[in-house]
């Protein structure tokens, strides 16, 4: 079993309430620590603020944009990455067409007056029909969301996502590959393309799940990370 500190990084307009039954399901036995990538200005201010979170080797579980800090790091100092979870996340940077998206995106959030966060419209994405349908889920994450505000949206959706693909082929630490049976937002194909490339990785597939794997299935993600740490 791994006695490295555990460090969850949330992904865009999230904050430590993403994790919160992670936390609080791993934490009788593991040293866990919650990032926070909110403020930061490069990918490179991002790493250094969740390096800076423990000395020596690290296990690293980055979801979404989170995922993209966890393959920076391990671009950045391989050596401390003692073992590498990835969830609902990629690992190439964004396309022509993505990156217009995000630049839309960006104008009406800066535009409008009235930051929303992902509202009803967007969770039908975000999530899979049966969790959109749950009050208390949904209400959790749009809450989450107009909490951090525009602000936040703008500054994390102009960060660079590297490619990550030569350090995770050059890895060899116990890595997890996680992602929700329907997430729109980064499907599972390129899960498995990410679990192929890691020599000792494991993938688990959240059965009715979209993109919130550690919202919409606390349980199977908090289990599989738990089987993570004690490989």
């Amino acid at each position: 079993m791994s006695s490295a500190p555990l460090i969850l990084i949330p992904g865009l307009l999230n904050d430590a309430d993403l994790w919160r039954d992670q936390v609080a399901a791993l934490s009788p036995r593991f040293d866990v620590r919650v990032a926070d990538i909110t403020r930061g200005e490069t990918m490179a201010a991002l790493v250094e603020a969740v390096f800076a979170l423990a000395e020596g080797p690290v296990a690293v579980a980055g979801f979404s944009m989170g995922g993209y800090v966890a393959q920076a790091m391990l671009m950045h100092r391989p050596e401390r990455i003692e073992r590498l979870a990835l969830l609902d996340t990629g690992i190439r940077p964004d396309t022509p067409e993505r990156a217009a998206e995000r630049a839309t995106q960006t104008r009406l959030a800066t535009a409008s007056g009235r930051f929303v966060g992902i509202g009803d419209r967007l969770l039908r994405t975000y999530m899979a029909p049966d969790h959109v349908a749950n009050p208390e889920m949904a209400e959790r994450v749009k809450a989450m969301t107009q909490r951090l505000g525009a602000e936040v949206f703008i500054r994390q959706s102009a960060i660079v996502r590297g490619d990550g693909e030569a350090a995770l082929r050059a890895y060899r630490g116990p890595t997890l590959v996680l992602c929700g049976e329907v997430d729109q937002i980064t499907p599972p194909a390129g899960h498995r393309e990410i679990a192929g490339l890691v020599p000792d990785a494991e993938l688990v597939i959240a059965p009715r799940c979209g993109h919130l794997t550690p919202i919409e299935a606390p349980e199977l993600v908090s289990g599989a990370l738990a089987h993570w740490m004690e490989r």
